[in-house]
């Protein structure tokens, strides 16, 4: 039982919502009273300028490029990490939390030595007419490596909760691996697994500092909508880059609005 006066619970429970509002509510009213403050039209005619319509492609091909590669692997590190012992599992942990102590901007910088012009596999690459840098293989490679912790991080807690003896008594009544995968492993991670995709989603759609410096920004070609919103702000065209970036808020909602419908659905499976 909490043994808080009520006067202290009111006081933390009000400084929560007041820096709640003051970090995120304001910055976000701020963003939508932009967007909308030439009206509908000037909104809707921003959103449809080609420039952002590639803006807006090119990051929905690299987040579903990025999240189905990602989920694929965090599937296989999470059932090797949870269901197996093996030399090296320490390691392979931390290099699966590489990413959330590395900077993107340095990740980004990693690619550009690896595959620019002057780079390791530059000048072979540019003989095969293959491009890394300043075009989109570069731009998926940055945004799978600070996004695929999200989906692997999910699932190896849930999974190591859960243990082997379900995935056991699959193989011992003659189910084979796949049978067991998908009968019996994937129902019991199903949650988690769609979980750990919206937060890899999210930030596949928002990444900015690895992206940009393997974008080369180059308009309407390798501009993702973060990007994008940067550019149309320092040309001082406010309407337009608040426009795109409303959009990137309203994937926030949208995320975090599933992300609860989640956390409901396994409260009350």
């Amino acid at each position: 039982m909490n043994r808080d006066p009520l006067p202290i619970r009111i006081l933390l429970i009000a400084l929560a919502f007041l820096v709640m509002a003051l970090l995120i509510g304001l910055p976000l009213i701020t963003v939508f009273a932009q967007a909308l403050s030439k009206g509908w039209g000037e909104y809707v005619l921003a959103l449809l300028d080609k420039t952002t319509l590639s803006a807006i492609r090119l990051t929905l091909i690299t987040a579903l490029i990025s999240v189905t590669v990602n989920l694929v692997f965090g599937v296989m590190a999470a059932w090797a990490i949870a269901k197996y012992e093996f030399r090296g599992k320490s390691f392979l942990l931390t290099l699966i939390d590489l990413p959330f102590s590395v900077s993107p901007v340095i990740a980004g910088l990693v690619f550009v030595l690896m595959f620019g012009l002057q780079g390791w596999f530059g000048p072979a690459l540019q003989g095969t007419g293959i491009k890394i840098i300043f075009a989109l293989p570069g731009i998926v490679l940055a945004t799978m490596f600070v996004t695929f912790p999200f989906v692997a991080r999910e699932l190896i807690p849930l999974m190591q909760e859960q243990g082997t003896e379900d995935e056991e008594a699959a193989v011992s009544l003659g189910a084979s691996g796949f049978q067991t995968f998908f009968l019996v492993t994937l129902p019991n991670i199903k949650w988690g697994l769609v979980y750990g995709v919206l937060l890899c989603n999210a930030r596949a759609m928002g990444e900015f500092g690895a992206v940009s410096v393997v974008s080369g920004h180059i308009r309407g070609k390798t501009n993702t909508m973060p990007l994008h919103v940067e550019i149309l702000y320092n040309e001082y065209n406010f309407t337009a880059a608040f426009a795109v970036a409303s959009l990137l808020a309203l994937l926030a909602f949208v995320t975090l609005a599933a992300q609860s419908l989640l956390e409901w659905k396994k409260g009350h499976a």
